[in-house]
């Protein structure tokens, strides 16, 4: 089936949910955070997909940056020892930045989906014809 016969599906569903963007069925994974070749319900090929380092940005914005600060008050609030720091920031810290990156990918993919994304290109004008004389464009230039 071509893409326009499929029902157009949320990328906050299917994406958080490590689901097919298209079909909302097949698996968008193949393991932890490896895409899949294609989906296996669908057909979809993924090779659209290029989430690059979004999940990792977003993971150090909205993670990374409690960890930090549980750490430091940690340090000024109680002057914790190192080994303090190794039980309670370092858990925290991976729990709150590894769990995360499955799901913001998932997210990124069906949103390139979704919104038909594609690399950038430079959009070139085309160079103006020149009018016709008399017709009054080239006093206008």
């Amino acid at each position: 089936m071509p893409d326009h016969e499929w029902p157009p599906l949320s990328p906050l569903h299917t994406g958080l949910r490590g689901r097919c963007p298209r079909c909302g069925q097949g698996h968008l994974f193949d393991g932890f955070l490896k895409l899949r070749r294609e989906c296996e319900v669908c057909g979809l090929d993924y090779s659209f997909a290029d989430p690059a380092d979004g999940p990792a940005f977003f993971v150090i914005c909205f993670a990374c940056v409690p960890s930090v600060l549980l750490g430091v008050w940690l340090e000024v609030q109680y002057n914790a020892p190192l080994w303090v720091h190794l039980l309670v920031t370092g858990p925290f810290m991976l729990l709150t930045c590894i769990p995360p990156l499955r799901p913001l990918k998932g997210w990124l993919v069906a949103s390139q989906y979704f919104y038909k994304a594609e690399e950038g290109k430079v959009a070139r004008r085309a160079a103006a014809a020149p009018a016709p004389e008399g017709s009054g464009e080239t006093a206008a230039r």
